[in-house]
């Protein structure tokens, strides 16, 4: 079920950056505005929500991802780099204030309980051979080492955050269509759709690579 705790948190737009939990989000902050909103954030929790602007619209949506800082370096010109990680996903309420940085009212997302756990499995265990099929055609493919992590989560919930965030390609309304989903077998279904037609695709190319191959 969902979590409805609500509380205040700085807001960082980024531009067609959709950042999911538990990934990894460099950044460097320039701004003189969110070099105060990183001040205030170190002097707090080290939290801070990043959710996806459009340049093209110039909007926000309503659905982004908290971010912990994990390692800070100020530079000399007051300028910083920064790590952070993906927490939990939020929904803006309110928006409190706009300057000197935003701020909003947020109120936590979490997937719905599913009603039938065992066709989760099933279908996150499909994702899971569809994903590992289009790894291995692709470094056929390249000739090169491609290699999914050692940890890749086994948990359908996380499996399917985890292989929204790592959609290759010019895909931020993609990622952020399955970030808001609460459903986790529809985002699963759709990662799997996704991930079958890439491995057909790729299916179809290698097998003309070894025909053109075979005739030299």
């Amino acid at each position: 079920m969902a979590d409805f705790s609500v509380r205040e948190l700085p807001i960082f737009p980024l531009p067609d950056v959709v950042l999911f939990p538990q990934e990894v989000l460099p950044l460097h902050i320039f701004e003189s505005r969110y070099r105060i909103m990183l001040q205030s954030i170190l002097e707090s929790d080290s939290r801070f929500g990043v959710i996806r602007w459009d340049p093209v619209s110039k909007a926000i949506p309503a659905v982004g991802c908290c971010a912990e800082v994990v390692q800070h370096k100020k530079e000399e010109d007051g300028r910083s780099n920064i790590v952070a990680i993906g927490q939990q996903r939020f929904r803006i309420l309110e928006i409190i204030r706009e300057a000197p940085y935003r701020t909003a009212m947020v109120a936590w997302v979490e997937d719905e309980e599913p009603d039938k756990p065992d066709q989760l499995t099933q279908i996150a265990q499909k994702v899971s051979l569809a994903l590992k099929d289009v790894v291995d055609l692709t470094a056929k493919l390249t000739g090169s080492i491609v290699e999914l992590p050692d940890d890749l989560p086994d948990l359908p919930r996380e499996l399917s955050l985890w292989v929204a965030s790592h959609l290759g390609g010019p895909v931020a309304e993609e990622q952020q269509y399955l970030l808001e989903l609460t459903d986790t077998r529809l985002r699963l279904q759709r990662e799997y759709d996704m991930l079958d037609q890439t491995r057909r695709q790729l299916a179809a190319r290698t097998v003309l690579k070894d025909t053109f191959a075979n005739v030299e």
